[in-house]
């Protein structure tokens, strides 16, 4: 397993700014139970300051927005988390072969340079195990527009993977292990995000 050595260059003196959106709508849901499986899993290796976005709670308010200029302040807020994040895990449930229309919109008022190398961890939920390739059909490809880092595993998880919306399967705790096993090489070294960088893109995008 791998392990954060104090004496390399990832600075233990400060938390990593992990941002997780979970792009189902119900409540419970499978695919915020991923994110948080995953969250703590992460968590157990670095110091993680976390933020969890959830858009159903934020749909009834961008939904029916086509400008960034009309979006309220709380979907704002939210779009500028995911800008200054160090680490990005992003999960949609599988609707119609593809992550949910909601998730898509709420990514096309992100800033389209925003992301420039940022790890991003992909995940994903569906109904069984044929909708597993969305991870590299679907989600890959929107991050790579960004020039985001995609993280070399994602996780997709089935309904059977899970009892009560928590993750139960034994196989799916491995898979979640090993994503995060391989993606700690990648982000361990990185310094926090420049608010004051970030925050200049995310004023340019919501202008």
């Amino acid at each position: 397993m791998y392990q954060v050595n104090p004496d390399d260059g990832a600075s233990m003196s400060h938390s990593f700014n992990v941002v997780a959106v979970s792009g189902s709508l119900q409540h419970p849901s499978r695919t915020l139970a991923l994110v948080q499986a995953l969250l703590a899993e992460l968590s157990g290796h670095l110091p993680v300051e976390a933020r969890v976005i959830e858009l159903g709670d934020l749909a009834p308010h961008y939904g029916g927005v086509t400008r960034p200029a009309d979006l309220p302040e709380s979907v704002r807020e939210a779009i500028r988390a995911v800008e200054q994040a160090d680490l990005l895990i992003v999960a949609s449930p599988v609707y119609r072969a593809s992550y949910t229309g909601l998730f898509k919109h709420f990514f096309d008022f992100v800033h389209h340079e925003a992301l420039f190398d940022l790890p991003v961890l992909l995940a994903a939920t569906g109904g069984s195990e044929r909708h597993a390739l969305v991870i590299e059909h679907q989600l890959r490809p929107l991050f790579s527009f960004f020039q985001a880092q995609t993280l070399p595993l994602g996780v997709y998880a089935a309904e059977a993977d899970f009892s009560d919306y928590q993750v139960s399967d034994s196989a799916l705790q491995a898979r979640i292990r090993l994503a995060v096993e391989r993606a700690l090489p990648l982000i361990s070294h990185r310094q926090p995000v420049i608010a004051s960088a970030q925050s200049a893109s995310t004023t340019s995008s919501l202008a």
